[in-house]
Formats: structure tokens, C-alpha cells, sequence
């Protein structure tokens, strides 16, 4: 995606009233952006304290690498970001916050305060990572590209977080909404987006949007959540010596009974409709190849963009269940097999039109930075609020990267501050621009 967009003189003029003698059709069949918003957004891009805010992130690369390095070398596994989140805290306050607090669940959360306050816009980047405690997370350099687990998804997020912050803090950005920057627990696998649901329970402050800035380049809005719902099927009996006690019912055959009539009803189901997608992920149990298991289970993994199919191959899954677990145990086996399901997992589903305010101003702050906007899906911590009907989107965080999720992911600042500025205009304009 080649950059077009120029900071000032005739080019923006240009590039302006070319989107609003085309109303902004652009990108994806369909894709179209308000008069009003171009209007709203170009108003903004021309404030002095914008300007200078940008020219401010410019000046502040080398403290966000810095900030992205060190938070990186602080591990974050699983249910453990403790450490993480409380070096994050204190990066936050020597960037000026004067309100910041780490809360039950282990979210950070900073406040800069607006001129009127009756709404909350929230900014986030989630604190978790999906490595687990020991891994080497120390950041390699090569070239201009930095490896690491982890740098990408999502400690550069965080690294943004700490920049916008600053900037409109030493610029004295104001907006008439609260501005909360989330740094969130629990958004990786079998976390289930602890940290937002937490934020969005009942009974909590209010939150009136939410922005997450969670892995891929410039031009992503996440305006729509994939849901999802996973399950530890544990299936169990009383054990015994592979010959000893040979016929006495095996956990791990009833198993296997489970997986051939799960994956044959669910098949079916998903080859037809709205995409759906089931995944046995892990399997384990057993003490030893002569022994009978005492103990087998396996995690289960099912999606769907529709709500009510997601709902419908759980129950599925629930009857495949039932239903191996009966032959298995009719089939002649000594004793019996007992089958417990633990949901480890349940994200719910939701999409937010593309006229929505919040998801308007992402593809137009998107286009005004010479890039290419595209709506997309995911399972991201705007699951919460966009199943909620609260405006949320989840963008990119610029920059190229690869290997997420594995221990040679890597990540090139070749947009790096633009992602930044693109985010800051973003936060202002949905926070409302105070002079």
C-alpha cells in the first residue's frame, strides 16, 4: 500500500475534495465514507496541536522502540502479567499520567480526563502473550528488524499506548470524553478476554467506545467480532493394567468414539451455510503404553460469524457427546466411562455496521493516510463491546511483521509512526476535539 498522504499544502486539499466529490467510495464493494466525517476529520488534521503532536511522535521513535523492547523482555504468559503490567504502570506515570491503576483483574488503566467527562473512550492493547512462563523473550536485532515472542502481538500495541499518551499529554491535547488507555489482561487463548469482560461487566463505569490495537499493518477495521466456544471434554474411569485388566472400560477408546462422532455430525453441519469451523486442538491423559488411562481428554475449539450457528453446533457438540459416551459404554465393556464438559472458553459474537460513527471515522482516518481500508473479522477484545452494541474496532499497528504466535516472530518499522498518528487522530476525533 503506497502512501499518498502529504502533512500539509495542496495535496491534502486535493485528496480532500476528491473524497468529497466522491463521497468516499473506496476499497472493499460498497465501502463508503460520510461527507460529514471527511469534513470532521480534515477540521481535526488541520489544528495547530495536531500538527504538532504529529511532528511530536516523529521526534519520539526512539523512545517508543525503547518502550517496546523493554516491555517485550518482561514475560507475560498466561494468567501472569503481573510483572509486565506493573512496569507498564510506572511507564505511564513518568509519561505524565497523575491517574493510573492496576485493577483486580491486573488490567492497567490510565486516565487523561476530559473537559466535559460524561463519556469514556477507551484505547487498548492488550498485556498477555500466548508463550508460556520461561520462555527466552530477550529482543534480538538484525538489520532494522527486531525478533522476539511477542514483539508484534501486542507489545508493540502497548508501545503505542505509551506514545499517545505522552503526546497528548506534553501537547495538551484535550478532548470533551475521558480518554482510558487499557493495557488488558487475558486476551490470548484460554485468558477468554478476561480483562475486557471485566471492564464491561455489570455494574462498571460506563465505556462508550472502545479502540484495540491488536497486530496487522495499517488499513485493518476490525468492525466485527468472530465468536467462538471451546470446551475440556474429560472423559475418565478407574484405571488399571493393559493386561490384567484387559476389558475394563478405556477412556481414551471412548475417546476416540467421541472425536469419529463429533467430527462426523459437525462436518456435515459446516458444509453447508455461513462459514462455521470446529478444531480439536489438544488431547492428552494416560500415565504409561501398559496402563489403562484413568483419565482422557481432549480441547475443542468451534466458531461461526453467526450467533445462532454458533449455538446450534454446540449443541452438537453437547449431543455428540452424549451420544459416544452411550455407545461406548453399551459396547461390552467392564464398568463405565464418565464424561464431564468444562467450557474454557465462550466469545461471543457481533458486528457493527459500517455507518456506525466509530467505524466511519477508522476507514476515513485510514484513508487520509494514503492507505487502503478493509473491514475484516476477528477474535479480538472487541468481541466484548461489539456483542454488546458498543462501538469498538480493532486496528492495526502498522509497521510489517510475521510469525505471530510463534518463537521467531519479528517485526519491521517501515510505518511504525504513522500507525501512532493514524491511532491519536483516531482517539481525538471519537473522544471529541477540545480547543
Amino acid at each position: 500500500m503506497k502512501q499518498v498522504y502529504a502533512w500539509s499544502g495542496k495535496s491534502i486539499g486535493r485528496l480532500v475534495l476528491m473524497m468529497l466529490m466522491t463521497n468516499l467510495s473506496y476499497g472493499q464493494e460498497g465501502l463508503v465514507v460520510e461527507k460529514k466525517v471527511v469534513k470532521e476529520l480534515d477540521k481535526l488534521m488541520k489544528q495547530k496541536s495536531i500538527k504538532e503532536a504529529f511532528s511530536y511522535i516523529d521526534l519520539l521513535e526512539e523512545y517508543t522502540n525503547n518502550n517496546l523492547i523493554e516491555l517485550n523482555e518482561i514475560e507475560a504468559p498466561p494468567f501472569l502479567e503481573k510483572n509486565r503490567a506493573t512496569a507498564y504502570r510506572q511507564m505511564f506515570k513518568e509519561a505524565g499520567a497523575d491517574n493510573v491503576w492496576i485493577d483486580e483483574l491486573g488490567n492497567v488503566v490510565a486516565v487523561r480526563k476530559g473537559v466535559d467527562g460524561n463519556k469514556v473512550i477507551a484505547l487498548d492493547a492488550h498485556l498477555d502473550t500466548v508463550f508460556p512462563e520461561g520462555t527466552n523473550v530477550a529482543v534480538k536485532k538484525k538489520g532494522d528488524t527486531l525478533y522476539a515472542p511477542g514483539i508484534g502481538d501486542d507489545t508493540r500495541g502497548l508501545a503505542m499506548l505509551l506514545t499517545i499518551f505522552k503526546t497528548m499529554h506534553q501537547k495538551n491535547i484535550k478532548t470533551n470524553a475521558d480518554v482510558w488507555f487499557v493495557g488488558s489482561v487475558g486476551e490470548e487463548g484460554l485468558g477468554d478476554l478476561r480483562g475486557v469482560k471485566y471492564l464491561f461487566r455489570q455494574g462498571a463505569p460506563k465505556i462508550d467506545a472502545w479502540i484495540s490495537i491488536d497486530g496487522g499493518e495499517i488499513g485493518r477495521v476490525n468492525n466485527a467480532g468472530l465468536g467462538s466456544v471451546r470446551y475440556k471434554a474429560i472423559f475418565t474411569g478407574k484405571g488399571g493394567h493393559s493386561w490384567g485388566s484387559f476389558g475394563l472400560a478405556n477412556p481414551h477408546h471412548a475417546l476416540g468414539y467421541a472425536i469419529k462422532e463429533f467430527s462426523e455430525n459437525a462436518k456435515k453441519y459446516t458444509d453447508e451455510g455461513p462459514k462455521t469451523s470446529f478444531n480439536i486442538g489438544r488431547i492428552g491423559g494416560g500415565t504409561s503404553v501398559n496402563s489403562i488411562p484413568f483419565e482422557s481428554w481432549m480441547e475443542v475449539d468451534m466458531r461461526a460469524v453467526d450467533k445462532k450457528r454458533l449455538v446450534e453446533i454446540d449443541n452438537i457438540f453437547k449431543k455428540s457427546m452424549k451420544t459416544a459416551l452411550d455407545a461406548y459404554n453399551g459396547s461390552g465393556i467392564k464398568d463405565r466411562i464418565e464424561l464431564e464438559l468444562i467450557k474454557i472458553g465462550d466469545r461471543p459474537s457481533g458486528e457493527l455496521t459500517s455507518d456506525t460513527p466509530l467505524v466511519q471515522r477508522a476507514i476515513g482516518a485510514t484513508q487520509l493516510f494514503g492507505y487502503e481500508p478493509s473491514l475484516t473479522r476477528g477474535s479480538t477484545n472487541s468481541n466484548i463491546p461489539i456483542s454488546m452494541g458498543i462501538p469498538a474496532v480493532t486496528i492495526g499497528r502498522g509497521g510489517k511483521g510475521g510469525g505471530a504466535h510463534s518463537l521467531n516472530e519479528w517485526w519491521l518499522n517501515t510505518n511504525g509512526a504513522e500507525a501512532i498518528k493514524l491511532a491519536l487522530l483516531l482517539i481525538v476525533a471519537e473522544a471529541g476535539y477540545s480547543k
